[in-house]
């Protein structure tokens, strides 16, 4: 009876755990279910069938050996006491049915459960797994979005660095533009002056020339009276601002005999640089100063022809 019952109540309570091994693997999140899974096969619970184990355990039970070995034989002619005692059927073999179905039933709850968690195993990974690339591909954006970011910031500070350089040099070209602008405005004022200036002696000169070209229509008869009624001719002497003044027949005798002298007009005094033949200079030095004085040059002209005369007489 004790073995028995003893079975009926390892059935009874299998029943019920599995039942509640059933609500509770329903009701679990999935890693838990995964948990409680990977714990069991990790025991090694489910590698027996449940049936098996009941099987063998009611095949060990032996009616005789409750009797045998737990009680002292007794007499064949005594009575019994488990003569006495009423039959009980316990329905064992209805119990082995239901236990065998129900073991195949939870055998394939346990099949059908392995496979989910397998599966949801797997999609947990794969989830992982993509949002392990989409991490690596983020941080990679971030390092290119940094590195743009400093590469931009180069690019401001060297754009600030070549607006201040430019600024700066122009306000360098402003300045010597206007600093030209002023020396144009004097070079303007200057070719003004110096073009009125020009102006000024161009017209002087041309009152001058004028007077030269009035002048001129009275040189040719004077320089004519000389030549005819002074015998004189007048040369280079070779030398800028010399004239040399050649005298004829200022001999009685020989006409031909040249007598000279040389003036010379570089300064506002005249001076004779020399003579031939020679003069006392005393008289020549009084007829240059009458020239100097009265500025005619004919007088002189006739005043040193007289000198000469005298000379070679």
């Amino acid at each position: 009876m004790f073995f028995e019952k003893g079975l009926l109540f390892v059935a009874v309570t299998t029943k019920d755990d599995v039942m509640f091994t059933d609500e509770f693997l329903v009701n679990q999140p999935p890693h838990r279910v995964r948990e409680s899974q990977v714990e069991k096969k990790d025991k090694n619970l489910y590698q027996t069938p449940l049936h098996e184990s009941c099987n063998s355990a009611i095949m060990a039970f032996e009616p005789s050996l409750s009797t045998s070995t737990m009680r002292p034989p007794l007499s064949a002619a005594a009575p019994s006491m488990a003569d006495s005692l009423p039959s009980v059927n316990f329905g064992f073999d209805e119990l082995r049915d239901r236990i065998t179905k129900f073991t195949i039933k939870f055998d394939s709850f346990i099949e059908k459960g392995r496979k989910r968690v397998l599966e949801e195993r797997n999609h947990f990974c794969m989830n992982i797994a993509e949002l392990n690339e989409d991490q690596r591909m983020k941080h990679k954006a971030i390092e290119i979005l940094a590195l743009k970011s400093n590469t931009h910031a180069q690019t401001l500070q060297k754009e600030a660095q070549e607006t201040s350089e430019m600024h700066a040099a122009i306000a360098a070209v402003t300045e010597q533009r206007d600093t030209r602008a002023a020396h144009r405005d004097r070079l303007k004022q200057q070719i003004a002056d110096t073009q009125k200036l020009i102006a000024q002696r161009l017209e002087a000169q041309q009152k001058h020339a004028a007077q030269l070209d009035a002048q001129a229509q009275f040189n040719t008869p004077e320089l004519h009276f000389w030549q005819e009624y002074l015998c004189l001719s007048i040369e280079g002497a070779g030398t800028a601002d010399r004239l040399k003044f050649v005298y004829t027949h200022v001999h009685d005798r020989i006409w031909e005999r040249e007598a000279w002298f040389e003036l010379g007009t570089e300064k506002r005094e005249y001076e004779v640089i020399t003579c031939r033949p020679k003069l006392e200079a005393s008289k020549v030095e009084a007829v240059v100063e009458r020239l100097n004085e009265s500025r005619d040059l004919a007088v002189f002209l006739k005043d040193m022809r007289e000198l000469f005369v005298a000379v070679m007489k």
